[in-house]
């Protein structure tokens, strides 16, 4: 088994969304001592934002690209490359201003590739990142949970679905802006949410 780790907060010490990840990641590879274990942390190691040289790279056939071209589809092309070889991906993904952070978006905008992840065929977009299993860990200031304000679950579902990744399950951590004692009853309820996931 392989599993990627991809956490996108942007803090490097002391976001829950990481926490909950590095949870996730304890428990599978616990169950599957054989496993190997990719991390990648999107705020130690951001990734470039798409902007109009990314676009140009992006839109040049490859035997036409210069050397600053090849190099910048070359950082997009290592994310797909790991997202391959992944058999398990889980993603730590806090809620910024009711949406997911920029990192993660980054993220998502490197690895959509077309003909690559997924396609366009006569009734729509095909994902080709099939057969994987995807943990996604949530974390919140407030509470979102099946409220109109959650706009962050949609945009992650829907772009996962997008390139094939449908086998997604959900945890999460609400509640973190409300005070020591609402912390205390997230985590909780958090982890009792990570052992049934994974029971």
């Amino acid at each position: 088994m392989n599993i990627l780790q991809i956490n996108s907060s942007a803090r490097s010490t002391g976001s829950e969304s990481t926490r909950l990840a590095d949870s996730i990641v304890a428990k599978l590879t616990a169950a599957n001592p054989a496993a190997s274990v990719e991390r990648r942390d999107l705020a130690s190691n951001p990734h470039p934002v798409i902007d109009e040289p990314t676009l140009q790279a992006l839109f040049t056939p490859a035997d036409q690209r210069t050397p600053e071209q090849a190099a910048r589809v070359a950082l997009d092309d290592a994310l797909i490359a790991q997202v391959q070889a992944a058999d398990v991906i889980v993603i730590g993904a806090p809620m910024y201003n009711f949406g997911i952070t920029v990192q993660l978006k980054s993220w998502f905008d490197a690895i959509a590739r077309a003909g690559v992840t997924f396609k366009y065929g006569p009734t729509g977009p095909v994902g080709l990142l099939n057969g994987k299993k995807v943990y996604v860990a949530l974390s919140r200031g407030g509470l979102h949970r099946d409220a109109p304000s959650d706009t962050q679950l949609p945009h992650v579902k829907a772009f996962l679905s997008f390139v094939g990744l449908t086998d997604v399950q959900f945890v999460y951590s609400e509640g973190l802006g409300m005070g020591p004692d609402a912390v205390a009853k997230a985590q909780a309820e958090a982890d009792a949410q990570v052992d049934a996931v994974l029971a």
